[in-house]
């Protein structure tokens, strides 16, 4: 399956030093090591849920990933739709919370002036509210990863949040004069598939690949990697790229 890279420059005054960082959302447990190149080129990976596939029989290739990745550069992680309704969640967990890789299931840590948060996918769709407060008010750039841009549109649009990550939408699974055609979560005619939003403050991956069991195959919508560049910019304030950016609906 057709994959592009896509990078995007932030600048900031929060970082320590410039970073790069690669965002591979909704790889399902697929193949990834035609990637281990670019990702060596990279400062950290970011996953916003969905490395593990629920409709698999097994998931190698996701088990292998936190074993081989992590060995080669830092890893995070949150919790997406598939991690949190997967058959052997509790067994699957366990081994994603004991790898290498940083684990962040409503939680936040720092990376050279970054605080990377993780907003897990509930069953609810109701996050964690209090995580969310809490993070806000955290010092240095903050970056979410939350899976689902629906998720973000209801409850993370408006905060004290410099940047959010997320996937899930599959670019809208067939896209037609830029949009989408159908997201989990949103329904037909999605309008939160892929690229910058609100402003610059959410981004949306069109996935790694389309998972075992696709509702609909894609068309005119190739699997994507995004290159995210942080770079320093004393006395501003992290921006995007506003001629990108779709107004948030």
């Amino acid at each position: 399956m057709k994959r592009i890279t896509t990078e995007y420059t932030f600048r900031t005054d929060r970082i320590d030093r410039p970073l790069r960082l690669a965002v591979a959302s909704d790889l399902h447990s697929g193949s990834f090591d035609d990637l281990l190149e670019e990702f060596s080129r990279c400062d950290a990976v970011m996953i916003p849920g969905d490395l593990v596939d629920r409709h698999r029989k097994n998931n190698e290739n996701a088990l292998r990933f936190l074993e081989t990745v992590p060995e080669i550069v830092p890893v995070f992680y949150s919790v997406g739709n598939h991690e949190r309704k997967y058959r052997y969640r509790e067994e699957y967990m366990r081994k994603a919370a004991g790898s290498k890789a940083t684990l962040l299931d409503n939680e936040s840590t720092d990376f050279h002036g970054v605080r990377i948060g993780g907003l897990s996918s509930t069953r609810t769709k109701v996050p964690d509210m209090e995580f969310l407060e809490r993070f806000e008010q955290e010092d240095g750039y903050r970056l979410l990863l939350c899976h689902h841009p629906e998720m973000y549109r209801d409850y993370v649009a408006g905060r004290n949040i410099d940047l959010t990550l997320c996937g899930h939408a599959h670019g809208g699974q067939m896209q037609f004069f830029g949009r989408g055609l159908y997201a989990p979560g949103q329904g037909l005619f999605p309008k939160l598939t892929h690229g910058l939003h609100d402003g610059g403050k959410m981004l949306i991956s069109r996935g790694m690949t389309n998972g075992a069991k696709p509702r609909v195959p894609r068309f005119n919508n190739p699997c994507e990697l995004i290159i995210l560049n942080l770079e320093r910019e004393d006395g501003q304030d992290g921006t995007g790229r506003p001629e990108a950016a779709d107004g948030l609906v």
